[in-house]
């Protein structure tokens, strides 16, 4: 087992929370239940690494034993960094018929064509996704298993989601991807977030999206005071209204845990008191970022509580109309 092997497996039981630890464990095939057994959970992490490598230089184990560890864990907890929403496009005759041998068989062969250094994994998972490891190395230098891309597809559909992708590979990744799902094209569907399920439930509209035509009234008060029926007729049937409008743009029910929206700005400066930037010729660019844990619940709130105006924007209701949360707005549209 050599240095850099050892590294890897160091970072990787850093990284899993030691909680977890004894359950990814657990899920690993290289560790026998004796050997398991043997592991006292109860040690500071550092003195239970120092064993696990002991059985690892043992066992006789390599980088790709590791990687396998790490799949596991990522892949029972994939919001671990900034996943990104791309699309298929102009499907072949034979995409709906692509099995997983075939596309894996393709995926590496055109990615090892491209690429001399690469190591790539590829395994199934319960809810049917295709997970794809890749350790990005170059003609010269042999893959960097610290900082993988990790790739999700599911066969049959035209949405990838990846994460710790550098634009120095994503060509590559997307060429590969395109000729081993048999598609013409892959675009950036401008939709990213830290909740993968999220994403994906976004992208390809898996949540919520019957909107009630009616919705109960609000909670009646005890003993409350007497007040004008006409003005809380007028008051319920504005919050029903509004809450109608809420759902309408944003979906009914639980929503997909979004965390942000941004909108980059490219437009003239349009203000007569400042001529300065009104006379200028070249567009005003700025950004605006919305930001919430549930930024589609968030938004939905602001609708029906008449925190914000109604009819809802196109700019806010796009997020789930277009399954995007990045737009660019000009003087010709978004």
């Amino acid at each position: 087992m050599d240095d850099s092997t050892k590294r890897i497996l160091q970072r990787l039981i850093r990284r899993i929370p030691y909680q977890m630890l004894q359950k990814m464990l657990g899920k690993w095939a290289h560790l026998s239940n004796e050997d398991l057994h043997s592991l006292d959970f109860t040690q500071p992490k550092w003195v239970l690494t120092e064993h696990l490598l002991a059985f690892c230089e043992e066992k006789g184990l390599t980088v790709k034993h590791i990687t396998e560890l790490e799949m596991i864990y990522i892949i029972e907890n994939p919001n671990q960094g900034m996943w990104h929403g791309f699309q298929l496009l102009d499907a072949e005759e034979e995409a709906p018929s692509i099995e997983l041998t075939q596309f894996k068989e393709q995926f590496k062969a055109n990615l090892t064509e491209l690429i001399r250094h690469v190591s790539i994994k590829i395994k199934k998972h319960t809810d049917e996704a295709i997970w794809i490891r890749v350790a990005w190395g170059d003609n010269f230098t042999k893959p960097n298993h610290l900082k993988p891309t990790y790739v999700v597809h599911h066969l049959q559909t035209p949405y990838v989601f990846v994460t710790g992708l550098t634009s120095k590979y994503k060509p590559l990744l997307n060429q590969a991807l395109v000729l081993a799902t048999r598609y013409g094209s892959m675009k950036d569907a401008h939709l990213s977030g830290r909740n993968l399920i999220a994403i994906r439930d976004l992208l390809t509209r898996q949540y919520q999206q019957v909107f009630p035509t009616k919705h109960p009234k609000p909670l009646q008060e005890k003993n409350p005071v007497p007040r004008n029926p006409n003005i809380e007729n007028e008051q319920a049937e504005n919050t029903e209204n509004r809450l109608q409008m809420a759902c309408e743009a944003f979906g009914d029910g639980t929503l997909p845990q979004l965390q942000k929206a941004v909108y980059k700005l490219e437009t003239k400066f349009r203000d007569n008191s400042n001529k300065t930037l009104t006379g200028r010729e070249e567009p005003f660019r700025g950004v605006v970022e919305f930001a919430s844990t549930n930024l589609l619940e968030s938004l939905r709130h602001c609708v029906s509580s008449g925190m914000a105006s109604t009819p809802v924007t196109p700019l806010l209701s796009s997020i789930t109309q277009k399954g995007r949360n990045y737009f660019v707005i000009t003087d010709k549209g978004v």
